[in-house]
This record gives structure tokens, C-alpha cells and sequence, in this order.
């Protein structure tokens, strides 16, 4: 197990060194995606009941939570000149970013209780953890590149 892992570990970071987090192509997003899978499937262990039932509802929650970003992202973009010319354009800008968040808040509380009902709630958290984690080493290897 311990030499199955650090292989994914040496093909993980070999692929996210080629990985740039801004202005990713959709196979770009789609080798991310497939090594968050591999990266939460080796954390968690799933039996594959477990996996058959959640990964739909993983997938179908990422849509979501990227559908929500996606809308905010339109209209506050990088080209964006976040030097607001009123009081008022900046709370407007304000007000988005936290309907955003309470956008994402929900989804999030909304699936892990759905998370829940098909996986024990221990795996649940570890699912969380390892996301954390996944994120980090995205993190720290561009960091290292």
C-alpha cells in the first residue's frame, strides 16, 4: 500500500507541475478532477457500494458549487478594476462575494447531509480532510515549480 502511494504521490506531482491553476483548459480541469478522485479514493476507503453512491453526488455537488462560481466570476472578473468609483459599486461587489459564499454554504451543507446518507459520517470528514489536503499539495507543488 505504502509503495502504491507514493507512486500516485510521484504521478500527482509530475501532473500538477504541468498544471497552472489560472486559465486551465477543460482537459486541464478534467486531469485535476481525475486526480482529486484518485487522491480522495486513496484517503477514504470506500468499498465500492460506497463509491457507487457517492461519487454521483460528489460530481453532482462540484457542478453545482462551479455553476454558482461561474455566475460570480462573470460579472467580477480579472479585468475587473477593483478600485470602485462608488460606495455604492463596492457594496454591490460586497453583497455578490457573500451571496456567493452563502451559496457555497449551503451546497456544502446540503450534500454532506446527503454525503451521510450513504457513507458513514466518519468518512464523510475524511473526505473533507483529504480535499484540505489535496488542495495544499496542489499548493505547495506549484509552489515548488
Amino acid at each position: 500500500m505504502k509503495t502504491s502511494y507514493r507512486y500516485f504521490l510521484i504521478l500527482l506531482f509530475s501532473c500538477l507541475s504541468l498544471v497552472q491553476l489560472y486559465g486551465q483548459t477543460d482537459a486541464k480541469r478534467d486531469k485535476i478532477d481525475a486526480l482529486r478522485t484518485a487522491f480522495i479514493n486513496n484517503r477514504v476507503d470506500f468499498t465500492s457500494k460506497e463509491a457507487q453512491d457517492f461519487w454521483p453526488l460528489y460530481n453532482e455537488m462540484n457542478d453545482k458549487l462551479n455553476a454558482v462560481r461561474k455566475t460570480f466570476r462573470q460579472k467580477y472578473n480579472a479585468q475587473t478594476n477593483y478600485n470602485f468609483q462608488t460606495d455604492k459599486e463596492a457594496d454591490e461587489y460586497l453583497a455578490a462575494e457573500l451571496t456567493l459564499r452563502q451559496k457555497e454554504y449551503e451546497l456544502y451543507k446540503d450534500y454532506y447531509e446527503k454525503f451521510k446518507k450513504v457513507l458513514p459520517v466518519k468518512k464523510v470528514a475524511a473526505i473533507r480532510r483529504a480535499e484540505e489536503s489535496f488542495k495544499r499539495e496542489i499548493i505547495n507543488s506549484i509552489k515548488e515549480n
